[in-house]
């Protein structure tokens, strides 16, 4: 293969990754509770949350333990308005639903001028009592 060919290959292939992922941000969650999210039970501790919106509008969210440097992977499904409050705060946050067992996201909204989504959970029992656990979100300073 000629030294040509090797760099319109490698170029082609570059220009292939960058047109998957048209913007990613990267915002810090210090999660003080034991919590469920796709499937997967997660420890407290600081998690980065890594936002990757594909050309066609498909949000993917990765979940990352700083501490275990375990991860999970989100699609964003059912976008919608955000709830009042995080929009009259305009801060980015996770929200889980807690009942007896861990709690579980729910939500997540990345901040002003962008839908939140909502991610499927485990359903609770018909009588167990339930509360809502907001995690506020900071732009993660090694972005």
């Amino acid at each position: 293969m000629t030294n040509f060919t090797t760099r319109m290959m490698i170029a082609a292939a570059t220009l292939v990754v960058a047109a998957g992922s048209a913007s990613a941000q990267i915002l810090k969650a210090e999660i003080p509770f034991t919590f469920r999210a796709a499937g997967v039970v997660m420890q407290p501790g600081t998690y980065q949350v890594k936002i990757n919106i594909q050309q066609s509008g498909v949000p993917f969210f990765q979940i990352r333990s700083a501490e275990a440097g375990r991860s999970i992977l989100l699609v964003g499904t059912a976008p919608h308005d955000p709830n009042k409050a995080w929009e009259a705060a305009g801060k980015a946050v996770l929200n889980f639903e807690c009942g007896t067992a861990p709690c579980a996201l729910t939500e997540l909204w990345t901040g002003p001028d962008r839908p939140a989504y909502a991610f499927p959970r485990p359903k609770l029992g018909r009588d167990e009592p339930t509360r809502a656990a907001v995690v506020v979100m900071q732009h993660d300073k090694g972005e």
